[in-house]
C-alpha cells in the first residue's frame, strides 16, 4: 500500500493549533489582570484550570513548546499551593518568566518565513481613516511588522466589523464619517464594555483642548495631529498589544524588624510585586546595585541609622536620585513626617497600614518613576536606550556574567550608506528608517536583551546568557529580514541594510574592552563590503566563514 500525505491534515492541524494559541492568550490575559489586583484562591484556581487546558490542547494537537510551558506553569502553581496559596518573590519571578516565554510562542520565531502555521498572538487592528490610500499604506506597513490591520472606509463598514469581532486597538480619524463623527463613534462603542478598547485618534489639523478632551473621554490612548507617522504608530501599537510587556515592580524594604519586613513583603507579594528585605541598613547600597529596585521602603528609626540618614546617602548617588523612597513608620507626628519627606523622601505611610493602601501607593509611585526613567534613559527618536544607559546596562550585564559564569555577547550595528539616504530622500526618511530598524530589533530580540541607539545610525545590543555564535545567527536573520522592507519613496521604493559586529566576553575582560572588540568587528564588516555580520576573533572573520554557524 502506498503512503501519501493528506493535504487536509496540515490544514486541520493548523486549525486546531490556533486553539492552543487562543488558550495561551487566555492565560496571559489572566496574568495581566492579576498584575492590577491582588492574588486570591479563585485567581489561582482559574490560572491552574487554564494551564491544565493548555497542556491538554498542546499534547493533543502536537504543540510541544506549549505543552512544556504548560507543565512548568502547573508545577509553579503547585509550588504556590505548597506555600499555603501565597505568592513570594521567587515564585512571582518564575511565573513572570514563564508568561514571557508563553507570549513569545505566538510569534513562531523558529518557523521559516514561508511556514507561519500559527497566527500572531494578537487580534486585528482597525484603521478608520478618511483617506483610503493612507489607510491601505499603513495596513501594509503594519502587516510587515507582524500586525493584522483592517482598513475600514465607512461608518457602516466599521460597525459591521465591530459586530463581528472586537479589535485589539483602533486608529480613528477625528472626522471619520463627518465632522468630529469619529469622536462620537468611538464614545458610542465604548458604552457597555467591561474593558474600554484602546483608541488612537488622528487629526490632519492641530486639535483644540475641547477636541482632545472629547478624545480622552472616548478612550484615547494617544492623539496624533498633522501627520500619521507609521514608525511612531508602530511603536505605540507594539506597546499596546504586546502581552506581558511589563516586568513586575521590584521593591527594596529596609526595616530592622524582621517581622515587619516579612509582613510588608507578604502584602506586596500578594499583588505580584517582587520584594527583597534588609534588616541591616548598612548593606542597602550594595543591595541597590544588585537588585535595581523600582522603589524603596524605609523604616524611620533603626539602631544603625535613621531612615532619613539612609535616604540622604542614597540620594548622593546620581543613579538613584529618581528612585522613589517611601517611609513606613509608626511615627505619628506630622511635623516629623514632613521633615522626613524633605530629606529625600517621596511619601510617608503610617503603621499599621491596610494592604490596599500600601499596594496602591507603591504601584502609583513605581509606575511614575518607571515612566520618568524611561524618558531620561531613552533616545527620543527611537524609544531605545540612549548611549550612556546602554553602556551602563552592558556594565551591569558584565558583572552578572562574571559572577554567574554565563556567556555574554555585545553587538554593534550600523546602517549601510545611510548618508546617501539622508542626502537623496531627506532627513524625515532617514528618521523613518532608523525608527523602523529600532522596532524591528525590539520585536525580534528577547525581552532580556538590551537595545540602544549608540548614536546617529548606529545601534548596540547587550545579549546576556548568549554566546557569539548564537548572537550571530539571530542578528544575521534580522539583517536579512530587514533588507526585505520596502520604504515608499519616489521615484522608487527604498530598501536599506545594516552591518554588524559581535564580541563575546572572555576571561577577565572589562566591559569597555568588550565594546571595543564589537566595534572593531563592525569596522571590519563595513570595510569587507557591508551587509554582513562579523564575530570578533583574532582575525575577525566573516560569519559565513565560521563553520560552527553553518
Amino acid at each position: 500500500m502506498t503512503h501519501y500525505e493528506d493535504p487536509n491534515r496540515d490544514r486541520l492541524k493548523q486549525h486546531f493549533a490556533q486553539r492552543v494559541i487562543h488558550q495561551a492568550r487566555h492565560i496571559l490575559e489572566i496574568w495581566q489582570r492579576l498584575q492590577r489586583s491582588e492574588w486570591n484562591a479563585s485567581d489561582m484556581a482559574e490560572l491552574t484550570t487554564a494551564s491544565q487546558r493548555l497542556r491538554q490542547y498542546a499534547e493533543r494537537f502536537e504543540q510541544p513548546t506549549h505543552a512544556q510551558l504548560a507543565v512548568a506553569l502547573e508545577q509553579c502553581l503547585q509550588a504556590v499551593g505548597a506555600n499555603r496559596g501565597r505568592l513570594n518573590s521567587p515564585l512571582i519571578s518564575q511565573l513572570n518568566s514563564l508568561m514571557q516565554r508563553l507570549a513569545r510562542t505566538g510569534l513562531r520565531q523558529d518557523d521559516a518565513p514561508d511556514s507561519a502555521t500559527l497566527p500572531l498572538l494578537r487580534k486585528p487592528i482597525y484603521l478608520a481613516l478618511q483617506d483610503a490610500e493612507r489607510s491601505d499604506r499603513l495596513a501594509r506597513q503594519l502587516e510587515f511588522f507582524g500586525f493584522t490591520a483592517l482598513p475600514l472606509t465607512s461608518e457602516a463598514a466599521f460597525r459591521r466589523a465591530m459586530a463581528q469581532r472586537h479589535p485589539t486597538a483602533i486608529v480613528m480619524e477625528v472626522d471619520f464619517g463627518g465632522r468630529q463623527r469619529g469622536l462620537h463613534l468611538a464614545a458610542e462603542l465604548q458604552q457597555g464594555l467591561e474593558q474600554p478598547l484602546p483608541v488612537m485618534f488622528f487629526s490632519e489639523h492641530e486639535a483644540d483642548t475641547e477636541t482632545r478632551l472629547a478624545a480622552v473621554r472616548a478612550g484615547a490612548r494617544d492623539f496624533f495631529s498633522g501627520s500619521l507617522d507609521a514608525a511612531v504608530l508602530l511603536d505605540r501599537l507594539d506597546d499596546l498589544t504586546r502581552l506581558c510587556q511589563q516586568e513586575p515592580y521590584k521593591v527594596l524594604i529596609v526595616d530592622d524588624s524582621r517581622a515587619q519586613a516579612t509582613m510588608t513583603e507578604r502584602m506586596l507579594n500578594s499583588a505580584g510585586i517582587i520584594t527583597r528585605s534588609l534588616t541591616d541598613p548598612i548593606r542597602a547600597m550594595a543591595e541597590l546595585g544588585e537588585f535595581q529596585p523600582d522603589l524603596i521602603i524605609l523604616d524611620m528609626y533603626m539602631p544603625e541609622c535613621l531612615g532619613t540618614e539612609l535616604a540622604k546617602v542614597i540620594r548622593h548617588h546620581e543613579r538613584y536620585v529618581g528612585v522613589p523612597i517611601i517611609y513606613l513608620s509608626a511615627e505619628g507626628d506630622l511635623d516629623k513626617q514632613l521633615e522626613a519627606m524633605s530629606e529625600g523622601g517621596d511619601d510617608f505611610l503610617t503603621k499599621p497600614i491596610k494592604p490596599r493602601h500600601l499596594i496602591a501607593t507603591v504601584r502609583n509611585r513605581a509606575s511614575r518613576a518607571r515612566n520618568l526613567k524611561a524618558r531620561m534613559v531613552r533616545d527620543s527618536l527611537t524609544g531605545l536606550y540612549n548611549h550612556t544607559h546602554i553602556l551602563q546596562l552592558l556594565e551591569d550585564a558584565h558583572l552578572r556574567a562574571r559572577r554567574d559564569q554565563q556567556p555574554l555577547s555585545f553587538a554593534m550595528l550600523d546602517l549601510d550608506h545611510f548618508k546617501q539616504v539622508n542626502d537623496r530622500y531627506g532627513h524625515p526618511m532617514g528618521d523613518r528608517v532608523i525608527k523602523s530598524l529600532a522596532l524591528f530589533l525590539k520585536q525580534r530580540l528577547r525581552k532580556s536583551d538590551h537595545i540602544g541607539r549608540y548614536g546617529g545610525e548606529e545601534f548596540a545590543v547587550v545579549l546576556p546568557d548568549t554566546d557569539a555564535a548564537t548572537a550571530a545567527k539571530v542578528l544575521d536573520d534580522i539583517r536579512r529580514r530587514f533588507a526585505e522592507i520596502h520604504f515608499p519613496a519616489q521615484p522608487q521604493d527604498l530598501t536599506c541594510s545594516f552591518s554588524c559586529g559581535i564580541a563575546q566576553l572572555h576571561g577577565k575582560q572589562q566591559a569597555k574592552a568588550l565594546a571595543s572588540d564589537a566595534d572593531q568587528a563592525l569596522y571590519r564588516a563595513k570595510h569587507a563590503g557591508r551587509y554582513r555580520v562579523m564575530v570578533f576573533t583574532c582575525e575577525v572573520r566573516p560569519m559565513a566563514e565560521l563553520e560552527m554557524l553553518g
